[in-house]
């Protein structure tokens, strides 16, 4: 069976976005995959965080990747901070990797754009990600495409330790979703939908009651035709609206056309509210059971167990490749 790994940074409430372009697509990988689902915590930390919202935040992420479908029958969900493999592996790729490489990461230069003092961590983080990624002979990567970048950096450097020490490391790919993969803003609809944005109308967070989600799809941005039409470079609020409803419903963007034929933007924002609302409502109920609950430590706990299991082997392996440590007869 092949692997799959996946983390996302514990930094805010999910949004809309995050469930359809990820935990939904997790929820269904599982059955046919080896995963691993990572609370990448460490990675959080190389911009500022308050360590008490942090800490919430980790429980909250945590509570919405059971409450969003993932099984921890079938899948390992656990903390990065929790597995010492992944900062230990991640020093080890710092060792090989080059500043030039890293210097061209596109997130690397848009954080740390007009700022003074900048976290060496916020540029060396890609090598603690290729760690995350290598430690469990990874196969398959769900990632979005802004994502796609660390992702070759992940394999450039797989392959440049197998090369020049022993050729341990599985060489990952990236699995991007056809549909849904990128949601974007609700109110500046060229623009990626993330849960760091300061405007509170640009996105829906997972926890979102469902008078504010009706609220934020009726004033999103669309245009002055009336025109339900998937047209991405022409008509990109509209384009964006059939595609959450069309991920969210299961229905075709074409079916969803024909739908609102002539209908107005009235009763197709409307429509759209109703599946988001109708997607989330049982997530944030079961969300609700375990948040505060020690069943949740109980599924982390296991998954911690699961992953460190898996990831000492591969560090093992790795430290030997490099001559690190001794050999133990």
């Amino acid at each position: 069976m092949k692997t799959i790994f996946s983390g996302i940074q514990p930094s805010g409430i999910l949004t809309l976005g995050n469930y359809l372009g990820a935990l939904q697509q997790f929820a269904k990988l599982q059955n046919d995959y080896e995963c691993y689902f990572c609370i990448v915590d460490e990675h959080a930390i190389t911009v500022p965080q308050d360590r008490l919202k942090l800490r919430h935040n980790i429980r909250s992420l945590a509570a919405l990747y059971i409450a969003s479908g993932i099984d921890p029958e079938k899948s390992a969900l656990f903390i990065q901070s929790e597995v010492p493999a992944h900062t230990q592996l991640g020093w080890m790729m710092q060792s090989i990797s080059y500043m030039g490489e890293l210097e061209r990461m596109t997130q690397f230069k848009d954080k740390s754009a007009g700022k003074n003092a900048v976290s060496s961590a916020l540029l060396t983080y890609p090598d603690l990600m290729a760690a995350d990624i290598l430690l469990y002979g990874t196969d398959l990567v769900p990632v979005g495409e802004d994502q796609t970048q660390h992702l070759e950096l992940t394999r450039n450097l797989a392959q440049r330790f197998n090369n020049k020490f022993n050729d341990i490391f599985t060489i990952p790919t990236a699995s991007i979703p056809k549909v849904g993969a990128r949601i974007m803003s609700l109110q500046e609809p060229t623009k990626k939908m993330s849960k760091s944005d300061e405007n509170d109308k640009a996105f829906i967070s997972m926890l979102d009651e469902p008078k504010k989600i009706e609220k934020k799809i009726k004033s999103a941005v669309t245009d002055s035709e009336g025109v339900v039409k998937f047209d991405k470079e022409n008509k990109p609020g509209v384009s964006n609206l059939l595609t959450i409803q069309s991920v969210c419903t299961g229905e075709s963007i074409e079916m969803l056309e024909s739908k609102y034929a002539g209908s107005g933007y009235g009763d197709f924002k409307q429509g759209v509210a109703e599946a988001v609302i109708s997607v989330l409502q049982p997530i944030q109920a079961k969300y609700a059971e375990l948040i505060d609950s020690p069943e949740l430590d109980d599924i982390l706990d296991r998954g911690a167990e699961k992953a460190a299991k898996k990831a000492n082997k591969m560090l093992a392996k790795a430290k030997k490749a490099m001559g690190l440590g001794r050999v133990r007869k």
